[in-house]
């Protein structure tokens, strides 16, 4: 019977650190482990006595790639809690500055940590060789990410303009239109690299678990709806309730907490995955057909297809961004986004979005003169780690039956972590 040990100590090419370590023994897989060893930050109890207003930009620092999602995010809750209406002006541009981190953050992952392990490279570095317009694009599409955040939230990560009850500046009717186009620019290599991606090909294996996704009737949200879904299991409930859903636990190889269903105890993966499956049918018609070109249909519960997933995206965002723009220039709505007026109370909050990596989810509580009293954050990197484990665990045992080598098993499973597009400073926060 098969014996085998493998152990990759600070696994390249993710965000942040973590350990493999798998066990064999006769055939058996005697351990199968993802430890988190990044030393816990307590972002949840910084906050803590800080009035509401500094709250969202301390939160921002929990990640330098999402950072906007979780100022939008901390906002949100903010504004449940003083029972904050804000305009459509506010809620699209708000949108952009979400996709502007999408854009950010696939390009990334796709180009630098993914796409070496396709093509035998050990990072991104010979593919600049290998390719250098295909290189020169993907960080063109990144930079497109940072220059849309940085137009629209004041700097590349950490905004500054978003605040509670809508933003402090705006940019002219000029600049929307010069990034409308520059975003059209972008399409065609998009597009071209969801072909890319499903060349790649992947090992035939699907997940266990389920998926999480916002979802919004008629929509493809990433912010301003209230409802999540459990895809696998159709069950859509009220984000402010989500402590009656999920279950946060700890593991003694991990810093991070992992999570699972609490009805039931099932793992589950948020990413740009489980989006796709929750909405397919409203993605933006280039990204819908690229999707469909490439097979990507639901239900698809391999979760190699997360890249897949991210380069659709990337389309869906060029669409959608270029889209609003145009319409924010024009001033095609009948309201402003200059913060509306509020008043201070105290109260429970819970704000949700869609990050690049998937739902995420803070809570906060004030008190009467506005104080942070209680601060949770649930990213999406914790949220998967559980359901990233036992896809691990799975596709060891599948792979050992077809008589993998243990340097092709190890391939695998990495490209199955980065597949997942963890970030583990996130789920330490």
């Amino acid at each position: 019977m098969t014996s085998m040990k493998i152990d990759v100590d600070h696994l390249a090419r993710i965000e942040g650190h973590g350990d493999i370590h798998l066990v064999i023994k006769n055939g058996q897989i005697e351990q199968c482990e993802f430890s988190v060893t990044e030393p816990a930050r307590f972002f949840e109890s910084m906050v803590k006595g800080h009035f509401f207003y500094e709250a969202p930009y301390i939160a921002s620092r929990v990640c330098g790639i999402c950072s906007a999602s979780h100022t939008i995010t901390d906002i949100l809750a903010i504004e449940r809690i003083f029972g904050v209406e804000v305009s459509e002006r506010t809620r699209a541009i708000r949108e952009l500055l979400v996709y502007g981190s999408f854009l950010q953050n696939h390009a990334t992952h796709l180009f630098v940590f993914a796409a070496p392990d396709f093509l035998g490279h050990k990072s991104v570095f010979p593919l600049a060789d290998a390719d250098r317009t295909l290189f020169d694009a993907a960080l063109g599409l990144k930079a497109m990410g940072n220059e849309l955040c940085a137009a629209v939230g004041g700097r590349s990560i950490h905004p500054i303009t978003a605040v509670v009850g809508g933003f402090t500046s705006e940019i002219s009717s000029d600049e929307y239109l010069r990034l409308a186009d520059a975003l059209d620019a972008h399409l065609a290599f998009a597009l071209d690299a969801v072909d890319l991606f499903n060349d790649f090909g992947s090992i035939d294996f699907e997940t266990k678990g389920d998926f999480l996704a916002m979802v919004e009737e008629g929509s493809y949200p990433v912010v301003g709806s209230d409802v999540a879904r459990f895809v696998r299991a159709d069950k859509t409930f009220s984000i402010q309730d989500f402590a009656n859903e999920i279950e946060e636990y700890s593991a003694d190889h991990s810093a991070a907490l992992l999570s699972r269903m609490r009805d039931g105890g099932n793992t589950y993966m948020p990413s740009a995955l489980a989006r796709v499956n929750a909405s397919w049918a409203e993605l933006t018609e280039p990204a819908r057909f690229a999707a469909a070109k490439a097979g990507l249909r639901p239900p698809e519960f391999n979760p190699f297809a997360n890249n897949i997933a991210q380069a659709v995206e990337i389309v869906d965002a060029l669409v959608r961004c270029s889209a609003l723009c145009r319409k924010l220039a024009v001033d095609d709505f009948e309201d402003t986004s200059e913060p509306v007026e509020f008043e201070v109370r105290a109260g429970r909050g819970v704000g949700f979005t869609e990050a690049p990596r998937g739902s995420l989810i803070h809570e906060i509580e004030l008190d009467e003169r506005g104080r942070v009293t209680h601060a949770r954050i649930i990213t999406p990197t914790s949220q998967n780690l559980a359901n990233l484990e036992r896809d691990m665990r799975s596709l060891a045992k599948q792979l050992l039956d077809a008589r993998f080598t243990a340097e092709a098993i190890q391939l695998e499973i990495e490209k199955l972590i980065r597949a997942y597009d963890p970030c583990l400073s996130c789920s330490v926060h």
